[in-house]
């Protein structure tokens, strides 16, 4: 188990290594600190995986650096009871100089195997790596993916008490994904305490019991992953007096009744989202336009008002425009929203219905298309592809179509919802028997 009590980490902003070295012998007379953790307080039950979110710079690194040991509070205490095992940084431990091989036993021994632990583990170790013979190859020639691999696969095979991710799944490809989530789900039945550090909501509510949310160094609310990502999604998109003011409703605990609020207050009222300028995706890729070329693709509500910050639930449209350089015949349109990891989950297209596609284009013409949807997903970010065709010679082609051509954040899901997408439209119980 873990408990943390009133943990409080600074660091120095001396410009010179003369005046860190003056802040290091009198402290008390040092210049200006940055406070990353100001009175942290919570605790990881024995077989609890706790999930940390926050935004880049809420603390969260330095954090799990203090529960690990790799570095010292300014105040208060850790007490940590049983192995513990961090995934703080890709390849943190391994000397590039070392191969594979060497960099195993050496990691695995520093996480407090013996060298014929090691050895019993080792097969399954490289197994689950799946670098192949890289492995008595110097680390230095790694990738990025492959030296995740490695030091994902010592950190889970060292049967640990405590385990601490900070941010490992981000990286690699879906298939080890799908198999480090399976690895973890095998820790968690074994009984194993998880700190799960992720920006990605879906992991943090598929994996996690409960979950807090840190801002600015300091612990804003503890409770249901569900809950502490709502808010934390909420708070990521404001800015100014209204993020500090939200920011005050979260620490009191009145963020989630004035949510509701709102909410019901609202109902009758038909505009809903809010557009963050700031949301865009750095993802896009536009294919070579052949005769059209589509042009701000964009989320708008019922009000025709454009957003990007949605509420689960509601009805909105997405809209571009395609301008054509040329004429063309039975131009149909499509559209595709995407999780983060490139996971396709629903789409749309006017090609396969003769009533929806458009006969003829003339050159110079410009058309606009509207896909009407109602968001029935959990928080999270999302993606969207566009696309337009035609049928040219006989055979239909793509005119242009692209990829992440725009993003949108769900800020505020259904109470009800579990899994990927809402499909429930009611739920209801009724007692049909009773027993003497």
């Amino acid at each position: 188990m873990i408990i943390v009590e009133q943990i409080n980490k600074s660091f120095s902003l001396a410009a010179s290594p003369w005046q860190r070295l003056r802040d290091a012998i009198w402290p008390h007379k040092s210049g200006p600190r940055f406070h990353a953790l100001q009175n942290i307080n919570f605790s990881a039950r024995p077989g609890e995986t706790l999930g940390i979110v926050g935004h880049n710079g809420s603390g969260k690194s330095t954090l799990l650096q203090i529960i690990s040991g790799v570095l010292t509070p300014d105040s208060g205490q850790v007490q940590v009871q049983g192995r513990i095992a961090a995934l703080l940084e890709l390849g943190s431990g391994f000397n590039p100089e070392f191969t594979g091989r060497q960099n195993v036993y050496f990691n695995a021994q520093l996480l407090g195997l013996t060298h014929q632990q090691v050895e019993a583990q080792f097969d399954a170790i490289l197994a689950f790596a799946d670098i192949g013979d890289f492995i008595d190859q110097p680390v230095k020639s790694y990738s990025s993916g492959m030296m995740l691999r490695l030091a994902f696969s010592v950190v889970m095979h060292i049967d640990p008490d405590i385990l601490i991710v900070d941010e490992a799944l981000a990286v690699g490809d879906d298939a080890f994904q799908r198999k480090c989530h399976a690895k973890l789900k095998q820790l968690q039945a074994r009984g194993v305490t998880l700190l799960f550090v992720s920006h990605s909501a879906g992991q943090v509510i598929e994996l996690c019991d409960r979950a807090i949310l840190l801002d600015h160094g300091e612990l804003l609310m503890e409770g249901t992953p569900k809950d502490v990502v709502q808010q934390y999604h909420k708070l990521l998109h404001l800015h100014g007096s209204e993020r500090d003011e939200y920011r005050s409703l979260i620490q009191s605990g009145q963020a989630k009744s004035e949510v509701t609020k709102t909410k019901q207050e609202d109902e009758t009222q038909l505009p809903s989202g809010t557009y963050d300028p700031s949301l865009q995706p750095a993802s896009s890729v536009w294919y070579q336009n052949q005769g059209a070329e589509i042009s701000d693709p964009h989320i708008e509500n019922l009000c025709q008002e454009r957003v990007n910050l949605l509420t689960a639930g509601d009805v909105y449209e997405y809209v571009y425009r395609i301008s054509f350089h040329r004429e063309a015949f039975e131009v149909g349109a499509g559209m595709m929203i995407k999780t983060v990891s490139g996971f396709e989950l629903a789409g749309g297209t006017s090609i396969r219905d003769h009533q929806l596609r458009i006969p003829y284009v003339a050159a110079g013409q410009e058309v606009e298309m509207r896909f009407k949807f109602t968001c029935q997903l959990p928080n999270g970010s999302y993606f969207l592809n566009c696309g337009c065709s035609a049928l040219v010679e006989g055979e239909r082609q793509f005119l242009h179509r692209g990829v992440d051509a725009a993003m949108f954040t769900v800020v505020e899901q259904s109470t009800h919802m579990t899994g990927a997408v809402d499909m429930i439209q009611t739920i209801s119980s009724e007692i049909i028997h009773e027993t003497s």
